[in-house]
């Protein structure tokens, strides 16, 4: 065996590879954040079928060390109006949340997605999705129409700064990519 069958080079970052987390910043910093009563998440684990002693992912069984939004809060770089609120998040390991990112959970689920139930092969997808399913119907989530609530203006201002962000990015892009190449053109005349 090649020892550089062993070696993987690190990918090169690009400053402009982190835009959608920035739009995700600019849309998670103005979602309301409801805390639950003790009750109420005693009553969410019990429609998933869990209690205190088997908090496990909802979506695969694994160990769950996270919160997911079961409904997600950005699709297509907008807001959806789904908040962050007991109604509206379910248990998950990290594996399924990052894998799920904003898309539709039963979707996501059966599909060849990386990391999805399906591919990783959990075996009792059918009982997970119909609790999630339930969970769904147990109370309507709240939802939020954001520009409607602060106004055109205030909105458009907020996505503006969104934009300023990204252009910026760009240009630090343009930036690093000329003393990347300066950098390869000096080594390689060394």
């Amino acid at each position: 065996m090649s020892y550089l069958s062993l070696f993987s080079m690190p990918k090169p970052v690009k400053i402009t590879g982190r835009s959608s987390s920035i739009t995700n910043s600019f849309i998670n910093s103005i979602i309301p954040v409801i805390q639950p009563t003790e009750a109420q998440v005693k009553e969410a684990l019990e429609i998933l079928g869990m209690n205190h002693d088997s908090f496990r992912c909802a979506y695969c069984g694994d160990t769950a060390s996270e919160w997911d939004h079961l409904r997600p809060l950005v699709m297509n770089k907008q807001p959806t109006g789904y908040i962050s609120e007991i109604h509206n998040l379910v248990p998950a390991c990290g594996k399924c949340n990052q894998s799920k990112g904003n898309k539709p959970w039963a979707a996501w689920m059966l599909s060849t997605a990386k990391l999805s139930p399906k591919t990783r092969g959990i075996p009792d997808i059918e009982q997970r999705m119909q609790r999630l399913q339930n969970y769904e119907q147990w109370e309507q989530p709240t939802m939020v129409d954001f520009e409607q609530i602060v106004g055109s203006e205030l909105w458009q201002q907020h996505w503006a700064n969104c934009e300023k962000v990204q252009a910026m990015m760009r240009e630090a892009q343009a930036t690093a990519d000329l003393i990347r190449g300066e950098v390869a053109r000096h080594q390689s005349e060394g």
